[in-house]
């Protein structure tokens, strides 16, 4: 049987074992599924921001995205907006990503035996593969806003993983409601934040668009990645 708990922010990341899935549905591990949904190869998640401009700098073939506060550092490829790569060709391509809260996570969750991300973009696929690997422990770690503050679309794509893959029905309808009057998706629908576009509501919520997981892993070459791993239907 597997046991599940909901742990939050960087305490919680820290905290986490067993298999942890660290969420961050604005934006960065909605982004990071579209990103690896057009075809690269692997998403280095990277906490430090002055570590993802020396990754770019060392091989200038990647690709840098990400944000600080919202927004698209100086030289970046790209921001942390879905609607903004959405279209982009990464085939084959290594995409290194900086964000405030979800690659955080990543970094900070040192006691995991395994690490995977969450978003709804690919919560089914989620939820089949810790049917797949029945783990002791799913430890679902909400990253919330800039890791200091709780945030609804976190917490509640936490609950949806768990309670989903307990067995129980889901009202993703009401989920999507109760989000769209939240105070995170204030910046979707505010024509000032040019970098928070509203069709990125939408494509955060676009629950089961993917079909993998990202695993954070060793290639051969020893670069710790996001891998893209099918999950069977």
């Amino acid at each position: 049987m597997t046991d599940f708990q909901i742990l939050q922010l960087l305490p919680g990341a820290r905290a986490a074992g067993g298999l942890t899935v660290v969420i961050d549905v604005f934006r960065a591990f909605s982004v990071a599924c579209y990103v690896m949904g057009n075809g690269a190869a692997r998403v280095i998640p990277v906490a430090d921001l002055e570590r993802a401009y020396a990754l770019k700098q060392a091989d200038g073939s990647r690709v840098l995205i990400g944000e600080r506060h919202g927004r698209r550092p100086p030289g970046f490829d790209h921001g942390n907006s879905p609607t903004e790569i959405e279209g982009v060709d990464f085939r084959g391509r290594t995409v290194i990503q900086t964000t405030s809260a979800g690659t955080q996570g990543i970094e900070a969750a040192s006691r995991a035996d395994e690490i995977i991300t969450g978003s709804f973009t690919n919560a089914p696929a989620i939820v089949r593969y810790i049917r797949t690997r029945r783990p002791r422990l799913v430890s679902l770690v909400c990253m919330g806003h800039e890791t200091v503050a709780e945030s609804d679309e976190d917490t509640l794509c936490a609950e949806l993983i768990r309670d989903a893959a307990g067995g129980a029905s889901v009202d993703f309808e009401s989920i999507r409601a109760r989000l769209r009057r939240s105070t995170a998706a204030e910046r979707f629908f505010d024509p000032a934040k040019d970098w928070a576009p509203a069709r990125d509501f939408d494509l955060c919520l676009a629950l089961g668009r993917f079909d993998f997981v990202l695993r954070y892993g060793v290639d051969a070459e020893g670069t710790r990645a996001l891998y893209r791993a099918e999950v069977p239907a």
